[in-house]
């Protein structure tokens, strides 16, 4: 098959008091998939936007097939066959339109000019046979804000194929994903690559997937390229990950000892009104980091939030110290001193069109406050003090959060529960879309909330973070605690067959 290039020559593009890209120089043919390596903030969202037709502002030239081309928007790309799918799925769906809407988006808007009718029966069809490429079992007639998050990112994935496309660009495409549903992904993005001669390029921080999967990687750092590599059988992590930081790294993080006490937060018979958590019994002590471990589905995000007052409860009860909590609102539980650092940053987690300033002080507003006036000068001392002790990567304290790059999103959205000063801190998927630095950093973060005698729950589906951070867990199968698992004495098997349902203790 005829080989297609994509190429930039010299793009760089600058933010209010960033600059995010220094002359670039980039290219891919179709036909590979190509890992994009780098730090929260290296540019590669920057970089992809780029060749996406969503950063219009940049400098420079981009090639197609050796030709310039002007990327100023969206369409242009389309045009191109330049598809991109984006990391926050509830920010590029349309979630009161159906499946087969969102499937068929791009041509619903391109060929409605002019038309006063839908052919519905036609747009359902060819969603069908979208999803039917990825193996993707979806009724098309699903309303999209009722699908899990794995399904969502399905249909982006059948959204963005389904018109013609040469250059597919992924952004952290498994991170909803369950590991059966990153191994099907993996088998379609094989199959567009050999059978649609497309380019598929992976904008991840997945190591372990890139290895096994790509052909070849770019690493990026400071808005700038430091190399590309064909991957061999003698590529590393450490090597990409050394590259990616500009240092040496060490793989594992030490888990501090931390002094721990008597029961604190404990949880008896919870039941989620719909059923989406049931009969659940656990606790947590003073200074203990619990894990909730579990497949993507299991239950994990859905009791957090039940936990958070976010879900409505049938039954159970949750205490701290020995005195029932009534929690019935999420405002119920920040009054209990209950924080929850959320899955979906950008849409729960931060205020993304407020400043870092803001989002700060936003779980603690009373704090700084005088009469009925925000007082600037505390709020701002707040900021900067969070800044330096979180590493917030920001021009200023004013910086709008929606500038920031994902990792330092996270950041602000686990600092303001900080300034906040809970007792018991949940937090769910927190190293989701964050590099290994950030990663490292964000754990000794709450090392630290349970060295100063807090609880916390941490729910994940790496298996290896659990391992490394947690001193207990709890594993989650189809909405219910299947084991209570010791960290030091367990393994990843073991996790994972609880994690499947394969055995389950019982939990009255």
């Amino acid at each position: 098959m005829e080989k297609i290039t994509l190429e930039t020559k010299n793009v760089s593009i600058e933010f209010p008091g960033v600059k995010a890209l220094s002359d670039i120089n980039f290219k891919i043919s179709t036909g590979v998939i190509h890992a994009l390596m780098g730090a929260n903030g290296a540019g590669k969202s920057t970089l992809m936007k780029v060749l996406a037709g969503a950063n219009p502002t940049y400098t420079g030239e981009v090639l197609y097939n050796g030709s310039p081309v002007e990327l100023r928007h969206p369409v242009d790309a389309k045009k191109l066959g330049i598809q991109i799918v984006y990391q926050e799925v509830d920010m590029a769906l349309a979630p009161n339109l159906t499946v087969a809407e969102n499937v068929m988006f791009n041509d619903i808007v391109m060929n409605m000019k002019g038309k006063l009718l839908m052919n519905y029966t036609r747009i359902r069809r060819e969603a069908r046979e979208v999803l039917k490429q990825l193996n993707v079992d979806i009724d098309v007639r699903r309303i999209c804000s009722s699908l899990s998050l794995a399904q969502k990112q399905m249909v982006l994935i059948a959204r963005a194929i389904q018109n013609e496309c040469n250059f597919l660009i992924l952004d952290e495409p498994t991170a909803p994903l369950s590991d059966s549903e990153t191994d099907e992904l993996f088998r379609v993005v094989r199959h567009l690559r050999e059978t649609h001669n497309m380019a598929i390029i992976f904008i991840t921080h997945r190591i372990h997937e890139v290895l096994r999967i790509c052909d070849s990687y770019t690493v990026m750092r400071g808005g700038m390229i430091v190399d590309t590599t064909p991957i061999t059988q003698e590529t590393t992590s450490k090597e990409i990950v050394d590259k990616m930081l500009g240092r040496s790294f060490e793989e594992n993080f030490p888990k501090e000892i931390c002094e721990i006490g008597e029961k604190a937060f404990v949880v008896e018979n919870l039941t989620e009104k719909e059923g989406k958590v049931k009969n659940i019994n656990m606790y947590v002590r003073k200074g203990e980091i619990v894990g909730l471990a579990g497949l993507v589905g299991g239950g994990k995000t859905e009791l957090c939030k039940t936990l958070f007052g976010a879900y409505k409860t049938s039954s159970g009860k949750i205490s701290y110290n020995g005195k029932e909590l009534k929690i019935k609102i999420p405002a119920d539980a920040v009054k209990n001193r209950i924080a929850l650092v959320p899955e979906e940053r950008r849409k729960e987690g931060v205020l993304v069109a407020e400043t870092v300033n803001f989002n700060l002080a936003a779980a603690s507003l009373n704090r700084f406050c005088k009469l009925s006036f925000v007082s600037e000068i505390a709020t701002a001392k707040n900021a900067k003090h969070f800044v330096d002790e979180l590493q917030i990567a920001t021009p200023s304290i004013r910086q709008k959060v929606a500038f920031l790059s994902g990792g330092n999103q996270q950041k602000v959205a686990v600092g303001k529960w900080l300034a906040a000063d809970s007792d018991v801190y949940i937090f769910d998927e927190p190293t989701k879309g964050v590099d290994v630095g950030a990663k490292q950093e964000i754990f000794r973060l709450i090392n630290q909330i349970a060295k100063d005698g807090n609880c916390v729950i941490y729910a994940t589906c790496e298996n290896s973070e659990l391992l490394s951070i947690t001193d207990r867990m709890y594993v989650m199968f189809d909405g219910r605690i299947t084991a209570e698992l010791e960290t030091k004495n367990t393994n990843e098997t073991e996790i994972m067959r609880y994690s499947t349902g394969e055995v389950q203790e019982a939990f009255a």
